[in-house]
């Protein structure tokens, strides 16, 4: 009479056969610590690759990287998550001479973007032209339209004028958020390269324009026709009928 629990030699046999076989077939799939070594040793040099690749495309150098990315864990993070890395780096630097080493970087980072910039939009004018002459390009909102008094149409009106760092920057807040909206230069004296020009030094994205979402127009006098009082920048918006300041 057989004991409960103990199982036959056939049976033996067949979980031998089962064990020995999950063995073979677990040995085969899972790496070996050698090979576990070799594909972190891989991963590893890829990143440095890429950090080496990011850290040349700015200037940088790869420590500097690493900061760079030691500082937007941090609080300014969390307050500007889309800062570039030398405006991060300039804005934590750590000596004068840091500093002024950053600001040199990105006075010549912004004037070769100002340049690739400047030679697409030439391209681009003259692919429209060729490929749509007589239309007019740009079909601007009716907001603040002297023509229809100075009624908005529901979207932030951002006034500016030239050589004006607040204006640059809340301009830039605005445009990292998301946000819809349309800009007025005061004093842009009616000439488009002059509104072109300061776009693309204040990092307006071309093709957030080219959607709408955000449009560039000349003042023409319509800041003074609002009344309202302060300095620019001003962000204002319709509400209730009334112009008033965001």
């Amino acid at each position: 009479m057989k004991q409960a629990g103990v199982p036959t030699p056939v049976q033996a046999m067949v979980l031998m056969a089962l064990a020995f076989g999950m063995v073979d077939a677990e040995a085969q799939t899972a790496p070996t610590a050698p090979a576990r070594t070799a594909q972190s040793q891989v991963r590893d040099s890829a990143d440095v690759a890429l950090h080496e690749r990011l850290a040349k495309d700015w200037g940088l150098r790869p420590d500097e990287w690493t900061r760079y990315q030691q500082v937007m864990q941090g609080p300014l993070g969390i307050y500007s998550p889309n800062l570039d890395p030398l405006t991060a780096l300039g804005i934590e630097a750590r000596s004068d001479e840091e500093r002024k080493r950053y600001a040199e970087l990105q006075v010549k980072a912004e004037s070769q973007r100002v340049d690739k910039t400047l030679a697409y939009q030439r391209a681009y004018d003259a692919a429209w032209k060729r490929l749509y002459p007589g239309q007019l390009r740009v079909n601007l909102p009716g907001a603040l339209s002297s023509t229809v008094g100075n009624k908005g149409s529901g979207r932030l009106a951002v006034f500016v004028k030239a050589d004006c760092i607040p204006c640059e920057q809340r301009v830039r807040q605005l445009q990292a958020a998301g946000t819809a909206f349309d800009v007025y230069m005061v004093g842009s004296r009616q000439e488009d390269a002059r509104i072109r020009q300061w776009a693309t030094q204040t990092g307006v994205d071309a093709g957030r324009v080219r959607a709408r979402a955000i449009t560039l127009n000349h003042d023409a006098g319509r800041w003074l026709s609002l009344g309202l009082p302060g300095e620019l920048p001003a962000v204002v918006r319709e509400e209730n009928g009334q112009w008033q300041r965001q």
